[in-house]
């Protein structure tokens, strides 16, 4: 996550997806932003859907009005807004810049894991999504993505987990499958619950006793956010996914 990305329409649709998940299920959230230094680089100009709050409002009207104030009138962008904002009641934020360097991503790995103790569900917003093999973690850029020996910790510790993914350059439901198998493979579960938009993908990861809440809360997300969301549940089978290929862009 750049803080020049705030308030883009799969910002819009990211807190909504929290929102629904955290009133639905009651269990306490943790958002780790997973921040990196804004570069200049275009991304982030999705805020058309701003200037047509009679298209977009609706679905979730207090989220809509405080990302329009922010971004479209004071032209803030920054994720202290939603931290202050009580949007997520409840909630905490790990906040911090996301390092490159291996010693430094270890540590903050660690402080991110400790920071998840007591909390039910763990929010990972990197700028591209899962870790892949042309990015390992401590090269150059490998702050764009959590990598899965983060993922298998804050399991481990007992939070669902649920990861903001951008598209690569193949079929997107052929890819939503795979990394989605590949997931609940990783972490030993049945099924990952996965959220597809027009621009990125969800993945959500229950723990057994968040199942039940979480399938209902992933009902309730299709019929609020009916449109912007193709809710969907993968089951563990054979398919492979070559994770050498790495996410574009940014969220």
């Amino acid at each position: 996550m750049k803080n020049h990305y705030f308030g883009d329409v799969n910002d819009y649709r990211k807190y909504g997806l929290l929102r629904v998940l955290s009133h639905e299920t009651g269990l306490r959230c943790l958002v780790a932003w997973m921040l990196t230094p804004d570069d200049g680089r275009p991304d982030g100009r999705l805020t058309q859907y701003l200037t047509h709050p009679d298209t977009w409002r609706s679905y979730d009207p207090d989220l809509f009005d405080t990302l329009r104030a922010a971004v479209s009138v004071r032209g803030i962008r920054d994720v202290d807004v939603i931290v202050s904002s009580g949007l997520l009641p409840g909630a905490s934020f790990f906040p911090g810049i996301v390092p490159d360097q291996l010693p430094e991503r270890t540590q903050w790995s660690d402080h991110l894991l400790a920071a998840s103790v007591g909390h039910d569900l763990v929010f990972l917003d990197p700028d591209n999504g899962i870790e892949v093999k042309s990015k390992p973690i401590g090269c150059k850029d490998s702050s764009k993505f959590v990598c899965w020996r983060e993922l298998n910790a804050l399991f481990e510790k007992g939070a669902s987990l649920l990861v903001y993914q951008h598209y690569p350059r193949r079929p997107r439901k052929e890819f939503t499958s795979a990394l989605a198998e590949r997931l609940s493979r990783q972490l030993g579960i049945n099924q990952v619950i996965t959220f597809s938009t027009s621009n990125v993908l969800f993945l959500l990861a229950p723990q057994s006793r968040h199942e039940h809440a979480m399938r209902s809360a992933a009902e309730s997300i299709a019929e609020k956010w009916q449109g912007q969301f193709q809710v969907g549940e993968e089951a563990t089978n054979n398919t492979s996914i070559d994770d050498t290929v790495a996410p574009f862009g940014a969220n």
